[in-house]
This record gives C-alpha cells, structure tokens and sequence, in this order.
C-alpha cells in the first residue's frame, strides 16, 4: 500500500471518529472544535508533503 493511501485513509478516519464521537460538525460548534479540525487537517497536509518528498 502505498504511504499517500495510508496518510489519507488515516485522515478520512479521523474525520469521521470527530464527526460522530466528539461531536465536531454539531449544530453548535465551538472555536475549539474548530481548531481541532484545522489541526487535524494541517498534519495531514504536512504528513503528505513529507511522504512525496520521501518518495522523490
């Protein structure tokens, strides 16, 4: 498998275990909840851009 598929496989369930057990896209979402999702989504796009580059 390759570590792009890993990265994004491990993003996308992380996405929905916030969704659904800690409530991040609830009706009333809060700057902190906001903020964990930003996170969450910049180690994602650091991990890609470290994997390509290892690849390379």
């Amino acid at each position: 498998m390759n570590l792009t598929n890993l990265i994004t496989i491990i993003y996308f369930l992380g996405l929905v275990f916030g969704a659904f057990f800690l409530g991040l896209w609830d009706a009333e979402t809060s700057i902190k909840k906001g903020l964990i999702v930003l996170i969450w989504t910049a180690i994602f796009l650091i991990s890609l851009f470290y994997a390509d580059r290892n690849k390379n």
